[in-house]
């Protein structure tokens, strides 16, 4: 698993930023070629997720580093595996790799910097990890329950 550890902000919003990436990416491609409900519901929602996440993100000035080999592997599998079964356990099987790392991430956050800081920017990255841990834990969750749902579909031809 990638690196998930931060104790300041800056590592913090560094640690999600290549993550939001990816996601809105295969995000993107899966709101058109999902073909399960469930799966194109969320590929819907985590796209507009990515989008609101990264907005924050660019706001505070993140740069966004260059896709990680990995990311790359990720995105290529989704670009190039067709609509049907395969395309939604792959896609679902990534975001739900992707959101464990992110929930990892907020946690050790969270617990390993100061909760009593001062320091406006470690404030703000304190609230920002503490509502985003909530919605990756939940997507974890949904990702669970989807990826259970797909396992009784037929692979593809």
């Amino acid at each position: 698993m990638a690196n998930t550890t931060a104790t300041t902000e800056e590592e913090f919003r560094m640690g999600v930023i290549p993550r939001a990436e990816i996601s809105l990416a295969t995000s993107r491609i899966a709101k058109d070629k999902a073909t399960q409900a469930n799966t194109k519901e969320f590929a819907g929602f985590e796209f507009e997720e990515a989008v609101a996440v990264l907005t924050v993100l660019k706001n505070l000035e993140t740069p966004t580093p260059a896709i990680e080999p990995k990311q790359q592997e990720t995105l290529d599998k989704i670009e190039t595996t067709p609509p049907g079964a395969d395309f939604d356990k792959a896609y679902i099987k990534a975001q739900l790799e992707n959101h464990e790392e992110l929930y990892e991430l907020a946690d050790n956050y969270l617990n390993n910097s100061d909760a009593d800081t001062t320091d406006p920017a470690e404030q703000q990255g304190r609230n920002l990890a503490t509502l985003s841990r909530a919605v990756f834990k939940e997507h974890v969750l949904i990702c669970k329950r989807i990826a259970s749902e797909l396992q009784g579909q037929t692979a593809n031809a």
